[in-house]
């Protein structure tokens, strides 16, 4: 697990010293929110590396072991792959070690993430051991809720959270979101909610209100 996932590499100007490590959905790759970045009208200042890495191939149980881009298997039965949630953010770490070895503060650097990869962005940011910038969490749920405030790095205990969700969402109920979204505000987190008529997807006024978050958290 040593070796750096393949990743799209996106920066909106030369000499970044922001960073947005972004993760797909399940069956989707890397390139699924690169042409979010022009969408995003971010200013030139600060400059922001987007890091869109490609999930490793692995079977899907829920999809009848079809292999295809994975975060961590999908059962379908209720039980969670905690193994494999914590090797995806072994992972991730790895990508903010990167970025922290190319001069970026850890305070500059948000994580996020669309259905399987905001799981993976909530599992990550909120144990990392040093202050992140934020985690954009997109059409998704908090994995492991019963290990978080176990596990919670104190770093991160103040950390900006924007969470969204469709509300005819049909992969991932908009009730498992908002029971999300309230675990973590009884464990003390600031959570930023949104929820739009769409189902699981991306709408033009959640791309808005993604954009006037990161220029706030990456200011």
């Amino acid at each position: 697990m040593s070796d750096l996932l393949d990743a799209i590499v996106v920066e909106t100007a030369p000499s970044p010293t922001t960073t947005v490590i972004w993760m797909h959905g399940l069956g989707a790759d890397g390139h699924d929110f690169e042409p979010i970045v022009p969408e995003l009208g971010l200013p030139k200042a600060p400059a922001v590396r987007f890091v869109f890495p490609h999930a490793p191939v692995q079977p899907v149980t829920i999809n009848g072991g079809m292999q295809m881009r994975a975060w961590y298997d999908v059962t379908g039965d209720g039980r969670q792959d905690a193994a494999g949630i914590r090797a995806s953010r072994t992972r991730i770490e790895s990508l903010i070690g990167r970025e922290r070895a190319r001069g970026i503060p850890s305070r500059g650097i948000v994580l996020a993430g669309f259905s399987q990869g905001g799981a993976i962005a909530l599992q990550t940011a909120l144990r990392h051991g040093e202050r992140l910038a934020g985690v954009l969490a997109l059409s998704t749920y908090l994995p492991l809720p019963d290990t978080v405030e176990r596990e919670a790095g104190p770093a991160n205990r103040d950390l900006p959270i924007f969470m969204a969700h469709g509300r005819q969402d049909p992969v991932i109920p908009l009730s498992l979101a908002t029971r999300s979204r309230d675990t973590l505000v009884s464990l003390g987190y600031e959570v930023e909610w949104h929820d739009y008529p769409m189902p699981h997807s991306v709408c033009a006024e959640e791309i808005a209100d993604i954009a006037r978050w990161l220029r706030a958290v990456l200011r």
